[in-house]
């Protein structure tokens, strides 16, 4: 154990002592730490060991650097003597694209497996505050927001960060005065990656040229950047014009028009984790497009971004995976049987005697006559029959715009023909000429499965 006269040993205990104080790490007993052999891992490990820990040890051989990949694997393996080790081999030397980020989630996935099959309950990673530093530069010359700039999180899910709040050179001077060895990766001095040269060229210019405290200054940019970046996100939660729509999310255009820019650009990015998962190659320009399409005063449109279609209708805006249209159908359609797509059963309807229905109850009933040479299709453009309770024959399309369908749901909208009449249409009802009365003894019946709709939302009209 440490000794009072190590005043940096003692600074770095008791810095990583408070922070597993502060920050629960639900790891059930069973904490993971990703060593990698470098100075910042060795430390951690050192420390964690020495506050009484016996942390699982983490290890990924990238083979990017031949046998010194494989003597940094032996080195953490000897360094881990009786605690339990884990290691993966991950070959990236075929890797096309940013090695560098291959890398990371290469590292990332072991670990959630390890995650995932509960051999561990959560993984500690070695990151340092001037680590933090270089992300804060790095994303601020990529161009990034406030949410960018918070950077990385002393916890973010399973993954704990203890070092975050202190310097490489703190890790360095503890593992001296400990006389504790550790492992240099030559590649982190390759100028080829944009970290090395922020760290090694970038980063020293400014301390020398423009503010010795640079690193630290960049540490507390990210500390409040993360809390601001808290704050909103619980803000835009409690906002009720974002809901769901099975894989998709949708906006109240006139409500989410009346925020702020910074609350309705931060709305415009939940929506978008939402509906995609994550936030990767979304920019500024993709969210300000976005927040044209919604702030638009009228109108429809439609947006495409990184991975989601974004699209107006009726004032409301969805954000949805790209979808491949649904390709036209026309199937022969005899009762007792159930097609899905598009969903929809036909049923016979025989109670044994005449059918007594209210006219609430025969929204989707047809006269039995019109059993033979029945099709069930997908509306086409020009499609028009008179609805039982109108005066007058209406395209799909008016009846569309009347009720307010958004243009994604009309997608294989279904109607049921004969010839090249329409005798139903999916929310619309039986045609006038058709539909079952109260005399009917049997009655042809069209029922929808909710089920099959692909965004989950129950049909119009009654079932």
């Amino acid at each position: 154990m440490f000794q009072i006269g190590e005043p940096g040993v003692f600074r770095m205990l008791a810095k990583v002592a408070d922070f597993l104080t502060r920050y629960s790490t639900h790891a059930g007993g069973k904490l993971g730490v990703a060593v990698s052999g470098g100075a910042d891992s060795v430390c951690l490990l050192t420390i964690l060991r020495e506050l009484g820990l016996r942390p699982h040890v983490l290890h990924l051989n990238h083979h990017l650097r031949g046998l010194e990949s494989d003597a940094d694997e032996q080195f953490v393996r000897e360094l881990a003597a009786g605690l339990p080790f884990h290691s993966e081999h991950a070959d990236l030397n075929g890797v096309k694209g940013n090695l560098e980020q291959a890398a990371r989630e290469a590292r990332r996935e072991f670990f959630t497996r390890l995650l995932d099959r509960k051999v561990v309950g959560a993984v500690a990673l070695a990151h340092t505050r001037d680590d933090q530093a270089e992300t804060v530069l790095m994303r601020l010359i990529r161009g990034t927001g406030s949410r960018g700039l918070a950077a990385m999180r002393p916890v973010s899910g399973r993954f704990l960060r203890p070092l975050l709040g202190s310097s490489r050179a703190e890790v360095e001077a503890f593992l001296r005065e400990r006389g504790i060895a550790w492992r240099e990766d030559q590649s982190n001095r390759d100028p080829r990656f944009t970290r090395n040269r922020i760290r090694h060229e970038l980063l020293p210019l400014l301390e020398r040229d423009y503010n010795p405290g640079v690193r630290e200054a960049l540490a507390h940019l990210a500390a409040t950047a993360a809390d601001e970046e808290d704050y909103w996100y619980a803000e835009v939660e409690k906002l009720a014009v974002l809901s769901l729509s099975g894989n998709a999310a949708i906006l109240d255009a006139a409500e989410a028009s009346k925020l702020h820019p910074a609350m309705l650009r931060r709305l415009i990015r939940r929506a978008v984790e939402v509906a995609k998962g994550d936030l990767r190659q979304l920019s500024f320009e993709h969210v300000e497009s976005i927040a044209t399409l919604v702030t638009a005063k009228t109108g429809s449109g439609k947006v495409r971004i990184p991975g989601l279609m974004v699209v107006r209708s009726f004032g409301q805006v969805r954000l949805g995976p790209i979808e491949t249209p649904m390709k036209p159908f026309c199937l022969a359609a005899r009762p007792g049987e159930t097609f899905d797509p598009p969903g929809i059963v036909l049923e016979t309807v025989e109670p044994g005697g005449r059918v007594k229905v209210k006219e609430d109850l025969a929204w989707n009933r047809l006269t039995h006559e019109l059993v033979t040479g029945l099709v069930l299709r997908s509306w086409e453009p020009g499609d028009a029959y008179r609805p039982k309770g109108e005066t007058r024959r209406k395209k799909l399309k008016e009846l569309f715009q009347r009720a307010r369908v958004p243009v994604w749901e009309r997608d294989g909208w279904p109607v049921l023909a004969i010839g090249g009449r329409i005798l139903w249409s999916r929310g619309f009802g039986p045609a006038a000429r058709f539909a079952a009365s109260v005399r009917c003894e049997r009655v042809l019946r069209v029922r929808e499965l909710a089920v099959s709709r692909k965004d989950g939302i129950t049909p119009l009209g009654s079932l």
